[in-house]
């Protein structure tokens, strides 16, 4: 499956998905949030400190942040979702953050989720009433400083059900 599906091909194109961000997300893309590597299993993003995701701290704004967790994990349900059969709509219902350290340098998202996503997404196929995940996401600086965790709760639902 993983050498067939388009949008894991999306984002390890570096500037494929560079593109991708300006058209669909381009807070994301002013602000350099990049894909750093990806598998069905994880993926881990990045987001620079720089003029543009600062705040008057010396740090990298919580929102900055927050795109970049966000797509760490958005990205996996992204890759279940996109171009199947029966169509799946995908929501984030909840998130929860803990901040650890001020983040002063590029960060690093990594949600190792990736499986736990699958599957929601295929129970959600069977089950009209969807299904929801929980996935955490650690982001760390270049020294392996744990600087943020980030909780998100995504739903799933078959946009079959909608139609009843």
């Amino acid at each position: 499956m993983e050498e067939n599906n388009k949008i894991l091909s999306l984002a390890k194109s570096s500037f494929k998905f560079r593109m991708y961000l300006f058209y669909k997300l381009p807070a994301a893309f002013f602000s350099g949030v990049r894909i750093k590597s990806i598998t069905l299993e994880k993926c881990t993003t990045s987001v620079p400190y720089k003029w543009l995701t600062q705040n008057p701290f010396r740090s990298t704004y919580f929102a900055s942040l927050a795109m970049a967790t966000e797509m760490s994990t958005g990205i996996l349900a992204l890759i279940n979702t996109f171009n199947t059969k029966m169509p799946i709509s995908m929501l984030v219902v909840k998130m929860e953050a803990n901040y650890f350290k001020k983040a002063t340098g590029t960060t690093f998202f990594t949600c190792k989720d990736g499986l736990q996503i699958e599957e929601a997404v295929t129970e959600a196929r069977r089950n009209e009433e969807g299904k929801t995940v929980t996935v955490t996401t650690l982001g760390k600086n270049k020294k392996n400083e744990l600087i943020a965790e980030f909780i998100f709760t995504w739903s799933f639902k078959s946009k079959r059900s909608y139609q009843s």
